[in-house]
């Protein structure tokens, strides 16, 4: 039997949590100790041994990857699986999702069940207009997401008082009455709703399966705790060790409450066979106490400890070894620079794409990063759902497309149904019956004359019909591919566009392109690479400034996340210069907590600068610049030249004692500490 041999593949820590059959079991998985593979061989086991349909199982993850990952694995081994039968697998969010669409009596808390699912800067658009449209008083509207979802949370009314003295509460209720009444859900409804109507109705199965269950908040526990019956039996594996979402409400306590609350069996998987184990050395120095790290791998090399000027220097740095690396035949997905903030990025894009180094930032985006997309899926949610006002208005009076009339007269015309004052509206409104039965994406491109309302002599006319082509191609595709009705398949899409996002947005690289993986610590999560580079290793950077010891447990339970993605090759760096805020020049204390004979230090030649006095210096010499009224003209007779090994021949514009300013041809003006420049005069 195949189950069998995939049975034998497994370790004896593997083995036993997969065919352990408790009422509740809490596997603490090591980082790369198979937890994906227990997972699939626990719902395969259950499936082929123990004769349980994948319709009786339901399975959470905490990202479309990781649920795509196990329907694959399973789909693969048997060749083809009804959709149907996987329904109950997925993010915690898409499976509540389905419980509403599917199960759930949505209609007695108000809503009907072609609701439609918003992104939270949705949410903020609606609140935003509640509060114009009401003249409500509230405070901190830069802050206003944030607020919201604290006060959001609070269930008790006697606790509903607002710390500001603002009228926060009634715009909740209001908020809440809108979203009904436009037939929306937010993110954090599905799951609220769904539990809200899980008190009157038991969902029965025999085994709640969960994925990466340290990340659970506490409305997923909630969740989970609606889900479970009696019979139900319960199988959780996570890792306390990459809690890195605590801001979200996950927390430490998670394995506690599991294993209390349900008398669970804890097991775990502490063997790693991703990573050397030299790098795994170094990993330990940031586990907490009391976990253990056992890898079986040979040690490889060292980790390389590497001081950089600034970022940019390190970006070019770091194209001249990707070359290196990938001569060796490493292919450049298998390579990956880590930072700590997004913004980091720029640099390192800039510079690989001028020297061609194929790249992709990792970010989750969604549809609204493209403003015209922005537009058009907002089109298609009111065509498809007529209470959708707010869709509607923004429609009708956008700036840039449509028919760019007022807000106020686009409320005028969609509250009051005026289909004879807009051709758009009437469209928006008469889509459901003359496109029901599309089959090719062009019919909606003509349907709707985008043409018309895209502008054929804009700038971005061009650019904008692809990207609205290539959008409804997906639409069609995914129609296709889900076997359904034309709006419905368009409903599912659109929701499933606000869960997850689409990938429309990489337009640097050629999609078949293997390509270096450019992310944060955050993002790096699940994954892992034969190289790593973990960059910017400054205090104020790795770690960031944190107000208390949790932030800074956090901190380093996220470093350990980023160093435990490196397979083969660790390299840390931090800079001399940061220049980023609150980023302070030199080594953290982290490069610091590294035992000095697992490491390979490469440092910048002058060590012997003391690079404070420097600091003292230039600040000193850019104080008196400012106080000269004006600056002589350079004599271009006196230009001197100068060459860099790296950004080759340039023009000296200012030259001091600290400090010298060269203009490059190809890499702009550059500010050098003259102890550091490394510059040749011609």
């Amino acid at each position: 039997m195949h189950y069998e041999k995939e049975l034998d593949r497994l370790n004896e820590y593997q083995k036993e949590a997969v065919l352990d059959e408790s009422n509740a079991c809490v596997v603490n998985a090591n980082v790369g100790s198979g937890k994906t593979t227990v997972l699939i061989s626990k719902i395969m086991y259950l499936h082929y041994v123990k004769n349980i349909s994948y319709r009786d199982m339901i399975v959470l993850t905490f990202t479309n990857k990781a649920a795509n990952e196990i329907k694959e694995r399973l789909i693969s081994s048997e060749g083809s699986i009804p959709m149907y039968e996987l329904e109950g697998f997925g993010t915690f969010h898409s499976v509540a999702l389905h419980l509403l669409k599917d199960i759930l009596a949505v209609e007695k808390i108000g809503y009907t069940k072609d609701f439609l699912v918003i992104e939270p800067d949705e949410e903020l658009d609606i609140a935003m207009q509640i509060i114009r449209e009401e003249k409500l008083l509230i405070k901190y509207k830069n802050r206003l997401k944030k607020r919201l979802e604290q006060v959001m949370s609070i269930v008790k009314e006697e606790q509903k008082i607002s710390r500001y003295n603002d009228e926060i509460f009634k715009l909740v209720a209001l908020l809440k009455e809108e979203k009904i009444r436009q037939n929306k859900m937010a993110f954090s409804d599905l799951l609220q709703n769904a539990n809200i109507l899980l008190d009157d109705y038991k969902i029965e199965r025999s085994w709640i399966i969960i994925d990466e269950v340290q990340d659970s908040d506490k409305q997923q526990l909630y969740f989970i705790d609606k889900l479970k019956s009696l019979n139900t039996k319960l199988f959780a594996v996570g890792d306390p060790n990459q809690i890195i979402y605590s801001w979200r409400g996950s927390a430490l306590s998670v394995f506690y409450t599991l294993k209390h609350k349900y008398d669970a069996k804890e097991l775990s998987l502490p063997i790693n066979y991703r990573s050397s184990s030299s790098i795994l050395e170094v990993a330990k120095c940031f586990l907490q106490s009391g976990s253990s790290l056992i890898g079986i791998r040979e040690p490889g090399s060292k980790i390389v400890v590497k001081n950089q000027y600034n970022p940019f220097n390190e970006a070019c740095y770091l194209v001249d070894k990707i070359h290196e690396i990938h001569k060796l035949g490493v292919p450049y997905n298998e390579i990956a620079v880590f930072y700590r903030m997004q913004n980091q990025s720029k640099v390192f894009e800039d510079v690989f794409l001028k020297n061609e180094i194929p790249y992709e930032v990792s970010m989750k985006k969604t549809i609204r990063d493209i403003p015209v997309l922005n537009w058009v899926i907002k089109l298609l949610r009111f065509s498809v759902n007529k209470n959708d006002v707010s869709s509607g208005i923004y429609v009708l009076s956008n700036k840039n497309y449509g028919e760019k009339i007022t807000e106020l007269r686009a409320g005028e015309i969609v509250k009051e149904q005026y289909i004879d004052k807009s051709k758009l509206f009437t469209k928006m409104k008469e889509f459901a019956s003359e496109c029901a039965g599309v089959k090719k994406s062009v019919e909606i491109y003509n349907y709707f004359e985008f043409d018309k309302y895209i502008g054929p002599t804009a700038s971005t006319y061009r650019e904008d019909k692809d990207s609205i082509c290539t959008l409804l191609d997906i639409i069609m595709e995914y129609v296709k591919e889900k076997k359904m009705m034309f709006l419905d398949g368009l409903t599912n899409f659109i929701n499933s566009s606000a869960l997850y996002g689409v990938n429309i947005l990489q337009k640097n690289i050629n999609s078949a392109t293997k390509s270096v993986k450019l992310m944060t610590l955050h993002a790096s999560k699940g994954l892992e690479f034969s190289y790593v580079f973990i960059t910017g290793i400054n205090y104020g950077l790795i770690p960031l400034q944190t107000r208390d010891m949790d932030g800074e447990e956090e901190e380093r339970r996220l470093f350990f996340v980023g160093i435990t993605r490196a397979k083969d090759y660790l390299e840390l760096s931090y800079y001399t210069n940061p220049e980023y805020h609150r980023a302070m020049p030199g080594e953290s204390r982290y490069i610091n907590m590294i035992p000095q004979q697992l490491i390979q230090r490469d440092e910048v030649k002058s060590e012997v600068v003391n690079l404070h006095e420097l600091k003292k210096q230039i600040q000193e010499a850019k104080t008196e610049e400012k106080k000269e009224a004006s600056l002589e003209p350079v004599n271009q007779m006196s230009i001197k030249q100068v060459n860099h090994i790296k950004y080759g021949i340039g023009k000296v514009l200012k030259d001091d004692d600290t400090m010298i300013e060269v203009e490059f041809k190809n890499y702009g003006v550059k500010e050098f500490i003259k102890a550091f420049s490394e510059l040749e005069f011609l």
